[in-house]
């Protein structure tokens, strides 16, 4: 098979020695005659770790070539992989041209080719990027997507100074299309990579690089933040990262990333509130550690908001703990929710098989009352009663009762607040707080 790759910059590059060492046939295909003729001389245009000898060995055995005419590499190859670079504005929005560019290349080329071809764009891109390239290809060629020709994404995950190591030790590799053919198809580039492929709809893989990157820049900013608090105290803040990264039950782990509701209970707002309160103390300007609590707040005027659409009609709250298996209320997002509803005028019921009124006791029993003081009169002893009351159903807490119960319930508005499943986001009338 041979394999096209647009733009010989650092991914293409990589792509183009670590693709010709696993067995295929490369052309690069770039608009700059100098990375061309590098290319053309076994010479790589990046500085990286084992990718001179990875670019000089396929040279020599005549697996690699460049060049700037693009017809050629298309009719010439089965496969394209875009890798040009998608710089940013001052204003943080992409400048596309390049991949649109290139587009416009692939609508006239494939006028003249008879054969099915495949197009994975592995730049960075948002969502929407890979549809509106297959729209211009369509519009420019006449041809039909799907039939002659598919767009897939292929999000890279290469850091530099690794990026050979990273390219045949993948920790996964997505491949994302709505034509499933097509991305297995895709897929099979990579079929001796010792790492699992997932393919998922085509604007989930779009968006993956800018969740990574994001996430991986607020990690280093939040031990920036610890780092100047303990310093500040004489606490050796390596220590403290190393003692916190040995938790992988909870710390590093996937426990808390399940978008949803916002947090509660007793220690978390509590803790966040004396972290931040001692960094204050200090004079120390912690940003981000400040804006957790910013983020929690407006995931409850986001769960508001979205019930307010729904007045006058009579609602039941399945769940009032701040999580699932607790009768604990102190600071629940639930109770704030359902305070603020009440001062609305709606009308409301609670089922929440954990929380009986006669056992509250101390914290707890005077954090409700100073909430919601009636609670009694809003409790139902049961999960049906709630369903038969209720036009709209709010669902807090992920207790598998709720979930058999509501499997078989309809007729009846679900707002979600907690990912009952995928079964749940077919049925009408059915709507997630972020998904």
């Amino acid at each position: 098979m041979t394999i096209s790759i647009f733009g010989l910059g650092y991914v293409g590059c990589v792509s183009l020695g670590c693709l010709a060492k696993m067995g295929y046939s490369v052309i690069g295909v770039d608009t700059n005659p100098t990375k061309v003729s590098q290319i053309n001389n076994g010479l790589p245009t990046i500085v990286e770790k084992d990718i001179d000898t990875l670019i000089r060995e396929a040279y020599f055995q005549k697996k690699i070539e460049a060049t700037s005419d693009s017809t050629k590499a298309i009719l010439s190859t089965e496969i394209s992989i875009i890798a040009v670079g998608t710089p940013s504005s001052p204003n943080g929005h992409l400048n596309l041209d390049y991949i649109f560019r290139i587009a416009d290349s692939f609508g006239e080329c494939l006028q003249k080719k008879n054969t099915f071809h495949l197009i994975a764009i592995r730049s960075t891109v948002l969502p929407g990027t890979c549809d509106a390239f297959a729209s211009i290809i369509e519009k420019k060629s006449g041809k039909k997507r799907i039939v002659d020709f598919e767009v897939v994404s292929n999000p890279e995950f290469l850091r530099e100074g690794t990026a050979v190591n990273d390219y045949f030790n993948p920790p996964l590799t997505l491949i994302g299309s709505d034509n499933r053919e097509a991305a297995v198809q895709f897929a099979s580039l990579y079929k001796d990579l010792q790492a699992e492929v997932i393919i998922s709809d085509l604007k989930t893989a779009e968006i993956m690089k800018y969740v990574n990157n994001t996430f991986h820049a607020l990690k280093i900013s939040f031990a920036n933040e610890i780092g100047n608090i303990c310093k500040s105290i004489g606490i050796n803040s390596h220590t403290v990262m190393e003692i916190f990264c040995k938790d992988k039950n909870l710390n590093i782990s996937p426990y808390y990333f399940k978008p949803g509701f916002a947090y509660g209970g007793s220690c978390l707002p509590k803790d966040l509130k004396g972290l931040q309160t001692l960094a204050h103390d200090l004079y120390l300007p912690a940003p981000l550690i400040d804006s957790i609590n910013k983020t929690n707040e407006i995931q409850i005027t986001r769960a508001v908001d979205m019930i307010l659409k729904h007045y006058p009609k009579k609602l039941g709250f399945l769940g009032l703990s701040f999580k699932a298996g607790t009768d604990d209320l102190r600071n629940s997002p639930a109770v704030t929710v359902i305070e603020t509803l009440i001062g609305k005028g709606f009308k409301i019921s609670i089922y929440d098989k954990n929380v009986q009124l006669s056992r509250l006791t101390g914290t707890n029993k005077e954090f409700i009352e100073s909430h919601i003081p009636h609670l009694a009169r809003l409790l139902v002893p049961d999960i049906q009663t709630i369903i038969d009351f209720s036009d709209v159903i709010i669902v807090n807490t992920k207790e598998q009762e709720y979930v058999d119960h509501l499997k078989e319930c309809n007729g009846k508005t679900i707002i979600d607040f907690v990912y009952l499943g995928p079964e749940f986001q077919e049925r009408p009338n059915y709507t997630g707080i972020n998904w």
